[in-house]
């Protein structure tokens, strides 16, 4: 019966499951995020008793009232800065140990390599006693600069993982030609190699914020002072506070999320040539 379809019928008919597997994925995916923004606009009885549908009346009050707290810019500005340190310093660092392991001969560089890349193994829970330790010690606690520093930290094995990948992909040639017109290593790494893997930076800037913006546990460690808290933390807080009120609730969670989200959207494109790709192709 099928040798007698069309070809472009049979190539749709083949392409049904993958369809429906990435409607039901997108479903479960998309159900929360549309149920906190739709909650937002909501009264609380209403979205008591009617969580999943549209809001009777649009209210706004929600949403003006999140943007209206002097507490919810404060925790904003709070996670720029960390956001914002972790992705330059992650990059640069991660950037530079990934140029020496890609492009530089040694004796053990493959060790040295494969020790980094057991950090993947480990979450940022298992080392947490130990690291509380040492920042007590070293007067990191309570210190937005030692959340930058510990969250760079941990993001460094994955992105030197991606960026030697992207760097090996680079002719010798180029290299070699940067040699020949009197240029050093700095000058291949900084002008030619830096250039050439955008798409790798982007792909590892933007893993590294969405890990810092979104994460909770350090920061609740870390962290005493209500000044220096984290949009994370402020979430939590605010719960805390407005456990009845779920609708002011949900219009804090989506405001919160929202840069993370238009940034994302800015970069895609970057993820995933920076993930799948390789520097130069042909």
């Amino acid at each position: 019966m099928l040798a007698n379809t069309p070809g472009w019928l049979r190539k749709t008919l083949s392409q049904v499951p993958q369809y429906v597997i990435a409607i039901v994925v997108s479903i479960i995916v998309i159900s929360p995020i549309l149920i906190a923004v739709l909650g937002g606009f909501k009264a609380p009885a209403e979205l008591s008793n009617s969580p999943f549908s549209l809001p009777k009346d649009w209210l706004w009050g929600n949403y003006q009232y999140i943007i209206g707290l002097g507490s919810f810019w404060r925790q904003l500005r709070n996670s720029v800065i960390v956001m914002a340190g972790t992705v330059v310093l992650a990059t640069f660092s991660a950037s530079s140990a990934a140029y020496v392991f890609a492009r530089m001969n040694f004796k053990g560089r493959d060790t040295i390599f494969n020790i980094f890349m057991i950090g993947l193994l480990f979450p940022i829970m298992v080392a947490i006693l130990p690291l509380y330790i040492l920042m007590r010690q070293i007067g990191l606690l309570n210190s937005l600069l030692g959340l930058i520093l510990v969250e760079a930290a941990f993001q460094l094995s994955g992105m030197i993982l991606i960026l030697r990948g992207f760097f090996r992909s680079l002719p010798r040639e180029l290299e070699d030609a940067t040699y020949i017109d009197g240029g050093g290593a700095f000058t291949f790494f900084w002008y030619v190699l830096l250039p050439l893997s955008k798409p790798a930076l982007a792909a590892n800037a933007a893993l590294a914020m969405v890990f810092s913006w979104n994460l909770l546990f350090l920061p609740l460690l870390a962290l005493n002072d209500e000044e220096l808290y984290t949009l994370p933390l402020g979430t939590m807080q605010f719960f805390g506070q407005y456990t009845v009120n779920w609708a002011r609730l949900m219009a804090f969670i989506v405001v919160a999320m929202l840069p993370a989200v238009i940034v994302y959207l800015l970069v895609e494109r970057h993820i995933v040539s920076g993930l799948t790709g390789g520097a130069l192709k042909g």
